[in-house]
């Protein structure tokens, strides 16, 4: 049985000793890729990010790689899928038993006293369906019916099971919200979303959240990093940007990408107001968007814009943390 969960389970009367925290991430883009031995569609090159030339994996083949990718949002977070098609015509079973039947409706109850293990259940699949969307509490209540204080002891507990992750904002300044609102949670692995409803496609509406949070699950494989997201005000209009690392010395943005399953913004780059906004109130003079199939440069008000696709992203946020873990 493969569970990716992190049990961050407190000093309870039924667990106080007898459990040791770990960390079990999801399957990388990277892992993928050498698990199906499509190795060949990568090659080193080196790109232009913040005025340097760095050393990056890019591909020659932008419709294989996403095809993969696509493979990887939908059956990647899986040795046990990745590696067989039949589990991956029937993953909702494989899920279901190794997920849901064995995580929410044994273990959580069980170490926490969930009384209502179907409502936790319906909980999970409503987080599921919405993953990478901005949430507040009373929306939540509103929209599942469930008490709010409930619903904090329900993210907890998803949370300590490594199945969701919250990721809080900051705003134009990169400062933390004194009172928290509202949030975005991101399930940890993409593919539970298709193991409770059904495949994405390329085209379909959802996508751009679901590849957010592939996105996000590769930089869950590193240590010690303090993610973000913004949102602030622009006058009348509301500006965003969907990643932002807080540097924990000095609370200041050290790096800020926006994550696009779009091209528009290569060809019309003064439409990323928000980004260059954000940009400009920190001191940024360089920013990452992530596209389709687009790669290059431009500078706009002084900020170097560094465009990549998404697939092309996700596998280096990979295959550059276990390089520095390997040292």
């Amino acid at each position: 049985m493969l569970i990716l969960t992190k049990m961050k389970l407190q000093s309870t009367e039924s667990g106080a000793g007898r459990f040791t925290d770990f960390k079990l991430p999801p399957l990388t883009f990277h892992e993928y890729i050498h698990l199906k031995k499509l190795d060949h569609l990568i090659h080193k090159r080196e790109i232009s990010y913040r005025g340097k030339q760095i050393r990056y994996y890019l591909t020659h083949d932008n419709k294989a790689l996403n095809k993969e990718f696509f493979n990887y949002l939908n059956y990647g977070g899986y040795p046990e899928v990745v590696l067989s098609e039949k589990l991956q015509h029937d993953m909702g079973r494989f899920v279901k038993s190794d997920i849901v039947d064995k995580v929410l409706l044994r273990d959580l109850p069980s170490l926490y006293g969930v009384r209502d293990v179907q409502e936790l259940n319906s909980f999970f699949s409503y987080l599921a369906y919405n993953t990478g969307q901005e949430f507040s509490l009373d929306r939540m209540c509103k929209d599942s019916g469930i008490k709010k204080e409930i619903i904090k002891k329900y993210l907890e507990y998803l949370e300590a099971a490594f199945l969701i992750t919250v990721i809080h904002k900051v705003d134009v300044n990169a400062r933390r919200f004194e009172r928290i609102t509202s949030f975005k949670i991101y399930l940890t692995n993409s593919s539970l979303r298709t193991a409770l409803f059904s495949p994405v496609q390329e085209t379909d509406s959802e996508t751009g959240h679901m590849i957010e949070t592939a996105i996000f699950s590769q930089w869950m494989h590193r240590d010690n990093l303090d993610l973000r997201y913004a949102r602030f005000k622009m006058g009348r209009s509301e500006g965003e940007v969907d990643l932002v690392s807080i540097d924990n010395k000095s609370f200041k943005p050290q790096w800020c990408v926006e994550i696009k399953w779009s091209n528009r913004y290569f060809d019309m780059p003064q439409d990323l107001t928000s980004l260059l906004f954000f940009c400009k109130e920190n001191q940024l003079d360089a920013a990452l968007i992530t596209t389709i199939d687009k790669s290059g440069n431009q500078k706009i008000n002084e900020t170097d814009l560094t465009y990549l696709p998404a697939a092309v992203y996700a596998y280096n946020v990979g295959v550059i943390t276990l390089e520095r873990k390997s040292g």
